[in-house]
């Protein structure tokens, strides 16, 4: 009976041994040190994270559907424009003309397009109508440098316009039609534009429905042709 006490007292203090030591670990585990910390893999490098470090799970998802909306968004196409009713240029050469127009066929074999003559006035007259004699013309020349107007002279050539008097000769219309102008705020009434120096015919091309692509052919041959103007017709 003795024996027996002491052999279970022996296995005992052997199990508690065991125990305390961890060698017990490998049959179970109950969480306690040092067993649990062996067990660890690399705990030194184990790191905390911030919560705002830590990426959000629908921020991928949100961009790409963006991105998706971005690139299908492509700007609205711009329609084009109207197609011209009547475009006019001119005034050409006989030789130029021919050449404008075989580009036109070229380029453009589908335009529509009318050719005139012209005729080309050379230059535009300012000038007061005959007074119908020269005592009259004299006259007058003395009321226009009372006016402070110097720039003139009386027509003494035979025709409709003798005694009558010049008040400048001028290249366009538009600048003789300004001069008018400025003879009215002097005090003078009357004045007219007259052309005069009628030079050769020239041709001037008028064009239908310019537009799209005819457009871009027409602004092409244009540039070939500087000189030219280019005006709105009906």
């Amino acid at each position: 009976m003795l024996k027996l006490i002491f052999w279970l007292l022996l296995l005992a203090n052997a199990a508690l041994f065991a125990a305390e030591r961890g060698y017990l670990g490998a049959l179970y585990s109950d969480g306690r040190e040092p067993a649990r910390i062996g067990k660890q893999l690399q705990a030194d490098k184990i790191k905390l994270l911030a919560a705002d470090a830590v990426p959000a799970a629908g921020a991928t998802a949100t961009l790409a559907p963006a991105a998706a909306a971005g690139a299908d968004s492509a700007p609205p196409q711009v329609a084009d424009a109207a197609p011209i009713a009547c475009t006019e240029i001119g005034n050409f050469s006989a030789a130029e003309a021919r050449r404008f127009s075989s580009q036109l066929a070229e380029l453009t074999p589908n335009i529509k397009f009318v050719r005139r003559d012209v005729q080309e006035i050379a230059s535009h007259m300012v000038y007061l109508p005959s007074l119908g004699s020269k005592e009259a013309a004299d006259k007058k020349a003395d009321d226009l440098r009372r006016l402070g107007i110097s720039d003139f002279f009386v027509i003494q050539d035979g025709g409709p316009l003798r005694f009558g008097i010049s008040l400048g000769i001028f290249k366009t219309d538009e600048a003789a039609q300004k001069q008018v102008a400025n003879l009215a705020k002097r005090g003078l009434s009357g004045a007219k534009v007259g052309s005069r120096n009628a030079s050769s015919t020239k041709v001037a091309f008028q064009l239908r429905d310019l537009g799209g692509d005819s457009k871009v052919a027409f602004d092409k041959i244009k540039t070939d042709f500087p000189g030219q103007e280019v005006r709105s017709c009906h």
